[in-house]
């Protein structure tokens, strides 16, 4: 039995790294799986309601498809209106930043004794160089992986790919059981995804009218982009008061009116995602930090930003799976926000 127990151990340890492996290498194709997994999980109930009513499958998958276009312009006119935003904008501002920049240059320059070039014909060519390329293969990457993410979520909800039967045949073999955890996966990651999406809207909405309020530019642009960031969890909000502070010390100048303002959109990060969240999600699934941090890490570094983003409907997927067998029961109880 020592022998045989000793095998399987060594055998976990060969074989966790080897999935990680597959999981990295399968990354262009199992990203748009779980994408399309949570998204198709979301409309389940849209299209329960068009089998009650007696209507085709196309009928149902016809609307939802029209609901994500229908999303996915609402986004790209944003993003259209903060980047008419920004263009339009008056050069004042540019200049301002200039300047900042160009003191904060001779500082480190100074401090450092190293020479940075100045010449706005190098450094423009160095952004042209180290940037604009790898933005187009960026948006090339991300274009592939919706098209693939949206024809993975027409698959799920045509039920040609059966997550519940998929759940029965490999991990839960009796029908109860993976009725069940299918059941508390799907309610679960349905108020995880509504509540992040209208958290994140209020704190972008919030994080804009701060901009708005305190004459930071381009109020619509950060508005949107703390929406966006807020998907990360954790790391999202440190980003956005990050970013938006240090744009806001090259426009502002440093008086009580720039402390105030990264007061007030910390404000706004932690009133929606320290205090509301929390509450609006309930202690259905709970995680405690330290599981929170480690998932970030390591999905981030498998998967990278669309890793960072899924970590905690995975972690959440995980942990219901963990439930349903006595032996691994302990593991759910040390992700979650309780002690055993």
């Amino acid at each position: 039995m020592d022998k045989l127990r000793t095998t399987n151990i060594l055998l976990l340890i060969v074989v966790i790294p080897l999935v990680f492996y597959l999981l990295k290498l399968l990354s262009f194709i199992l990203i748009p799986i779980f994408f399309a997994m949570f998204i198709a999980l979301l409309f389940l109930p849209i299209m329960r309601w068009f089998s009650r009513k007696g209507l085709p499958k196309f009928v149902g998958i016809s609307v939802v498809i029209l609901l994500i276009i229908g999303g996915l312009k609402i986004g790209f006119e944003l993003i259209h209106i903060s980047g008419t935003e920004i263009l339009n904008s008056e050069s004042s501002f540019f200049e301002k930043a200039e300047t900042k920049v160009l003191a904060l240059v001779d500082n480190i320059e100074t401090s450092f004794n190293i020479q940075i070039p100045k010449d706005k014909q190098s450094i423009t060519q160095s952004a042209v160089k180290d940037n604009i390329i790898p933005t187009l293969d960026f948006l090339r990457k991300s274009i592939t992986m919706v098209l693939m993410t949206v024809f993975f979520v027409v698959l799920f909800l045509a039920e040609s790919i059966n997550f519940h039967t998929v759940l029965q045949s490999t991990i839960l073999k009796t029908k109860h059981t993976s009725v069940k955890a299918f059941r508390k996966i799907e309610k679960d990651l349905i108020v995880f995804i509504e509540v992040k999406f209208l958290v994140s809207l209020a704190t972008g909405i919030g994080t804009g009218l701060a901009c708005l309020f305190f004459d930071v530019s381009f109020p619509i642009f950060w508005g949107l982009f703390a929406f966006i960031i807020n998907f990360v969890q954790m790391v999202g909000s440190i980003v956005t008061v990050v970013l938006l502070s240090l744009f806001a010390f090259i426009e502002l100048e440093p008086t009580s009116g720039l402390l105030f303002f990264i007061l007030s959109i910390t404000g706004v990060q932690v009133l929606f995602g320290s205090i509301l969240e929390p509450i609006f999600m309930g202690k259905s699934f709970s995680l405690n930090v330290v599981t929170v941090l480690i998932m970030l890490m390591l999905w981030g570094f498998i998967w990278g930003v669309p890793g960072l983003i899924m970590a905690i409907p995975i972690t959440v997927f995980i942990k219901i799976i963990l439930e349903q067998f006595p032996q691994t029961r302990i593991i759910s109880k040390l992700l979650s926000a309780n002690h055993v």
